[in-house]
């Protein structure tokens, strides 16, 4: 896909149908494009919750040197945003994707502008999920992911009628990080983090079903991913503070059906993450699938193994989507 500048008309239209007005200059001024077909448009009115001391500067840069235009990572985010894709052909249901990156930055590329090709070809009106990162001096610290992917999810139940998809039938899918934000975002029972602004923030915080791709689970034990847990929770939590962000602790009556996949390989996140997340799940009668590959590392996206052959998961979570109405 050619790589346009952003259809400024479509993201004027967007974003005063959410009463939220156009983002700013320095907020777009980041030398890469919104790529082609996909709009932006910012979560909050005015500044993000608690920015009182932020200081940071917002930065996107390729994720790697070798990466294509649109495979870039955002760090120290000061403007969280939702970037939707239109499908072709609607199915009538939607998905938010939160991308990873550790909670040290956010690998919007390969994470969300890919996924979000692949799954509105599939019919969805997808949603990519750039939120804030905790150790970049938010009021609400730790909480300030969670108060985007709040706040994202509502917003995308709120687009529903206007976007010609159904509010009751809303995925999530997270990614390594972003996973661990997808299960805190869907697992836990719901928990109010900031105070309601506008209508926005009176939808309900439900999905009907959730995808965690190589996650980032445990906060405790042998197996955690420290680079996540320093980020997240400093570099000397209590024992509690570990228990209490451990997504496999925290598994309700209201989670969703939720589909797991991990390579057995990955050497970042080891897939003990998705085997705990997944015996949580069992215990307390939750639909659950979980699809463990014998290889594809940390961060296999769409392709997986030494000759980057075309992943399976898309078809097996489709399905799995299916049989849960969405």
């Amino acid at each position: 896909m050619s790589q346009k500048g952003l259809d400024r008309r479509s993201v004027i239209v967007a974003a005063s149908g959410l009463g939220l007005g156009l983002m700013t200059a320095p907020a777009l001024a980041q030398g890469f494009p919104v790529p082609q077909g996909f709009v932006r448009f910012p979560l909050w009115k005015g500044k993000a919750p608690g920015s009182e001391r932020v200081t940071v500067k917002q930065e996107e840069g390729l994720r790697t040197p070798a990466s294509p235009v649109d495979d870039t990572f955002f760090a120290h985010i000061v403007t969280p945003t939702l970037t939707m894709l239109r499908p072709a052909r609607p199915n009538g249901a939607a998905m938010l994707l939160i991308p990873g990156g550790g909670y040290r930055r956010v690998a919007i590329g390969k994470e969300g502008y890919a996924i979000a090709r692949r799954f509105a070809q599939a019919g969805y009106t997808c949603f990519i999920l750039l939120y804030r990162l905790p150790a970049d001096g938010w009021a609400a610290g730790t909480e300030a992911p969670l108060q985007d992917a709040q706040r994202a999810l509502r917003m995308v139940r709120n687009m529903a009628a206007k976007e010609g998809f159904d509010g009751n039938r809303i995925g999530v899918m997270g990614f390594s990080a972003g996973g661990h934000l997808a299960a805190w975002l869907t697992s836990r029972a719901p928990v109010e983090t900031y105070r309601p602004a506008d209508a926005i923030d009176k939808e309900p915080l439900h999905t009907n079903v959730a995808a965690l791709m190589y996650p980032v689970i445990q906060m405790e034990g042998g197996f955690v991913h420290a680079g996540s847990r320093t980020e997240l929770l400093g570099a000397t939590p209590s024992v509690d503070r570990m228990k209490i962000y451990s997504m496999d602790q925290m598994v309700a009556q209201q989670t969703p059906p939720t589909f797991l996949a991990h390579a057995i390989d990955d050497k970042t996140v080891p897939v003990e993450n998705s085997l705990s997340m997944l015996a949580s799940l069992r215990a307390g009668a939750i639909p659950a699938e979980c699809h463990l590959f014998e290889t594809g590392g940390h961060g296999f996206g769409l392709t997986m193994g030494p000759e980057a052959a075309p992943a399976q998961w898309p078809e097996l979570f489709l399905a799995f989507a299916k049989r849960h109405g969405v």
